[in-house]
């Protein structure tokens, strides 16, 4: 009897061994908006917006703590240096460093893609800011990095040495790119030290890959002489689509599902303001460069770009701006000598009545953590973000 007790467990344990599934593994990749720079304080916005309620209770316990997803695992880097890592199971202040903790698009990917999975996942986040695609990240079949002619001419009216500045650039070059792969690897390597739960019998797949980046291209007028020009950012296309395919053959995953996150800081370009619409060209330009490589068929059904100027808050937007008009009040107040600092305030206090309701000071007040580039630091914007993401993923599969 015992015999046979002990037969069955050992049959048992053999047949949930033999079913189970490899470990879930998603990459997220960028720069600074990859890092993410919406301070936590900013998730209360998302409970004054019934769209987005959900995903703030899925973030935070009803008290308002920051809920800890058991399921979840993630190893993040976002310095050169290893004491940038932070790894355990996935919360709130995964997002770059600062003197307050912050998320990025890391929280609201990891919560949406494991409620689609319905199972453990783990996440491996190499984010750097202010990094390039076409010198830091560039990959090795895009080639060495070339200086065009007008780059060369801005050389040598500076009396700069072009040799010098071509060795300079080849050592920047790709330099995030291994690193990148480093971390990956390490990590990939040694699973249970973040995951101690991971089953090696079981394995891992490479589930998804999510890329977003894109400022430092797109301001580099240098290395994009025609921006803003038709065409302008068409080696950007190149470049990614070259990232792509050696992503996959370093980590031998040559269907690894994609997911370009396009550059979107600011909107929708149709509805930029006046003072935004001298850059409807180059932000336009560069929006489709970043999207174009998944048109091609060689990435057909397994590459796709999410747009997040969908996700830009409009009115969080305007109320910034609107806002300026209290700092050049503040400006023009300084310059009467006549007026006591009480007076100052007083009048600063009287203008920001007059210029915003008491629901759009609040709005402010717990909407807004960084500049517009990084999405205004907007857990509300971030969060959208990072469940397109998971979602655009999930479509693929």
């Amino acid at each position: 009897m015992k015999f046979h007790l002990i037969t069955s467990l050992v049959l048992l344990g053999f047949a949930f061994s033999s079913h189970a599934k490899p470990l879930k593994v998603y990459l997220l990749v960028g720069q600074s908006n990859m890092q993410g720079h919406a301070a936590v304080r900013t998730l209360a916005h998302l409970g004054m917006d019934p769209k987005t309620v959900p995903l703030l209770k899925a973030i935070q316990n009803a008290d308002g703590s920051a809920k800890v997803h058991d399921q979840i695992w993630i190893s993040s880097i976002d310095t050169s240096e290893e004491s940038g890592v932070r790894e355990g199971k996935l919360t709130v202040g995964y997002g770059a460093g600062g003197r307050e903790p912050k998320i990025g698009p890391e929280l609201s990917f990891g919560i949406t893609m494991q409620q689609y999975v319905g199972e453990p996942i783990l996440l491996i986040k190499t984010s750097w800011g202010g990094k390039s695609l076409n010198t830091d990240f560039r990959s090795p079949s895009a080639g060495p990095y070339q200086f065009n002619e007008q780059q060369i001419e801005n050389f040598k009216k500076r009396n700069k040495d072009v040799a010098a500045e071509r060795q300079a650039r080849a050592e920047r070059t790709g330099v995030y790119y291994r690193l990148m792969l480093e971390h990956i690897r390490k990590v990939l390597g040694d699973i249970k030290r973040v995951y101690p739960e991971y089953d090696s019998k079981a394995g891992y797949e490479l589930a998804g890959f999510v890329w977003f980046q894109g400022w430092n291209d797109m301001v580099d007028s240098g290395t994009y002489p025609t921006r803003g020009q038709p065409g302008g950012y068409a080696s950007y296309s190149k470049n990614l689509a070259h990232f792509i395919h050696d992503v996959r053959k370093d980590l031998k995953a040559p269907k690894l599902p994609f997911v370009i996150g396009v550059m979107g800081a600011g909107g929708p370009i149709a509805k930029y303001g006046q003072d935004q619409k001298r850059y409807a060209g180059i932000h336009g330009g560069f929006r489709k460069a970043m999207a174009a490589p998944a048109k091609l068929d060689e990435f057909k059904g397994n590459v796709t770009a999410v747009f997040t100027e969908n996700y830009w808050d409009q009115q969080l937007s305007e109320l910034v701006t609107r806002r300026g008009q209290i700092n050049a009040k503040r400006r023009d107040l300084a310059k009467d000598q006549s007026l006591t600092r009480e007076q100052r305030d007083h009048a600063i206090n009287e203008f920001t009545t007059k210029l915003f309701t008491k629901e759009e000071q609040k709005i402010l007040e717990i909407g807004v953590s960084n500049a517009a580039y990084h999405y205004l630091g907007s857990a509300k914007v971030l969060t959208q973000i990072g469940q397109a993401f998971a979602e655009a993923l999930a479509e693929m599969k």
